[in-house]
């Protein structure tokens, strides 16, 4: 098994992280291809963990001041623009354990300081559960600001928080 590589996303990328991402539902909504690719284009930051050729996991970053419909990101909108914000950082099964996820949020914690921003947010689910995210996050600096239910009440998020 050879290293997993960090590397900016390529358009031939949409697939294999749209599979990525869909099959981890629930800790992320299923997102089709279009809406994918628009989460993409809204992003500041897009990077993907490969492994041997293939996609492995990746990573969505957003800067303030968009036209966003997320109810997480126009939560930590209403803070203030000193942000990065961490759309979505999703990591196949076989990829968790082995560094990549630490090696994406060191790009994003590299890429917020360059860019002046006072901190890095992103939401995790508490309902469903996803501990082993909320204790990842925590390793990483992660605090937790507040929680909110989103969709409908389908689903409620813990608002995290890392300074820089």
């Amino acid at each position: 098994m050879s290293e997993i590589l960090i590397r900016p996303y390529a358009p031939d990328d949409l697939a294999p992280l749209v599979a990525i991402n869909d099959a981890a539902y629930p800790a992320v909504p299923i997102t089709p291809a279009d809406e994918f690719a628009a989460l993409v284009a809204h992003s500041a930051l897009v990077l993907v963990a490969e492994r041997d050729g293939a996609a492995v996991g990746f990573l969505l970053a957003m800067t303030p001041g968009l036209d966003y419909a997320s109810e997480n990101y126009r939560w930590f909108s209403a803070r203030g623009d000193d942000f990065l914000y961490v759309d979505r950082i999703v990591l196949g099964s076989d990829a968790r354990g082995l560094g990549a996820g630490r090696r994406l949020y060191q790009r994003v914690f590299e890429e917020a300081r360059a860019r002046g921003a006072a901190e890095v947010t992103c939401e995790v689910n508490v309902q469903p559960p996803n501990p082993e995210s909320l204790a990842f996050h925590a390793r990483l600096g992660f605090h937790e600001l507040a929680q909110q239910p989103t969709k409908g009440g389908e689903v409620v998020v813990a608002l995290l928080a890392r300074p820089l």
